[in-house]
């Protein structure tokens, strides 16, 4: 080689090695596929330790807490790492968020959580007049709290988010969280399936409202559900989850699609979720087969 050709043949390699792994791949992929355990709940209260293993054993590298069925933080972190696995985030009910925040980061900080997720506000309180700027103002001061104690306050959504409130103007309740909460002290936990049957495009949020999205639930419909405008909460019901729901790849929603989309969104935890599966297992298997060999 000579000297001509090695200088052009250095500087390329060095254009190609500052690159990151990532935009050197022809495809992208998850790099951790990981489980919400509200999937296989009934199982966790039978024998959480047995259940987090058998996960495990399935290939999932992180999980999700929804409740920790009577085991102490320091049981848990224990059963984790036995497991080789982390939990990055746990759901927490508002109330106790409310009530018992600094428990709750106690307890996060032994298990090793970096986020704390709200999953869900009361009927009552989200139909009030003022409602909503409570829910927004209470998030503001929440995650200004956690994010003292180094961790990251976020909320997960349904479909109520999605019907027109006129409480706020007719405005998206979605939309009212987003614009009036602080983008480094709230971020969304969104859930593709839930948004996906309302109609609404999750990539369009990732536009509008980017980095906003560090974690994302993975489940999918048999069909899209055929609702009137507006009326997305009509169908929110344990016949729905059973009879329409399904795991990711047996559905019709675009994965490779949004997940294109996923540094605009600044996902970082990807959690299979199904809310009524027939057979947990099989259902969590087939989900972790699917995602752990898709590219986008």
């Amino acid at each position: 080689m000579n000297r001509r050709a090695f200088i052009q043949n250095s500087l390329a390699t060095a254009a190609l090695t500052s690159l990151p792994a990532r935009a050197l791949a022809d495809t992208h992929q998850i790099p951790y596929v990981g489980l919400q355990l509200y999937t296989v709940r009934d199982e966790m209260k039978k024998d959480l330790s047995a259940t987090i293993t058998r996960v495990a054993t399935i290939g999932y590298k992180e999980v999700e807490f929804a409740g920790y069925f009577n085991h102490s933080p320091a049981d848990i972190r224990a059963i984790l790492d036995k497991n080789r696995l982390t939990a990055p985030g746990c759901h927490v009910a508002y109330d106790v968020v409310q009530d018992h925040l600094q428990e709750t980061i106690d307890a996060a900080h032994i298990i090793g959580h970096t986020y704390i997720v709200c999953p869900w506000i009361d009927e009552k309180l989200r139909k009030t007049p003022d409602g909503w700027k409570r829910v927004a103002d209470f998030f503001n001061q929440v995650g200004a709290n956690t994010k003292k104690a180094g961790i990251q306050f976020g909320y997960h959504n349904h479909t109520f988010e999605f019907v027109p409130d006129p409480n706020i103007g007719g405005k998206l309740p979605y939309d009212f969280l987003l614009e009036n909460t602080d983008k480094e002290l709230v971020k969304m936990e969104m859930d593709l399936c839930w948004i996906s049957v309302t109609g609404h495009d999750p990539v369009s949020y990732f536009t509008r409202y980017p980095g906003r999205f560090p974690l994302v639930h993975v489940k999918d419909v048999k069909e899209m559900p055929k609702v009137a405008p507006g009326k997305t909460d009509e169908f929110v019901d344990t016949n729905f989850e059973k009879k329409i729901m399904t795991e990711p790849g047996n559905g019709v929603i675009d994965w490779k699609r949004i997940f294109a989309h996923a540094d605009q969104a600044g996902i970082q935890h990807y959690f299979v979720e199904h809310d009524s599966p027939a057979d947990p297992f099989a259902s969590i298997t087939a989900s972790y087969k699917y995602l752990s060999t898709l590219r986008f």
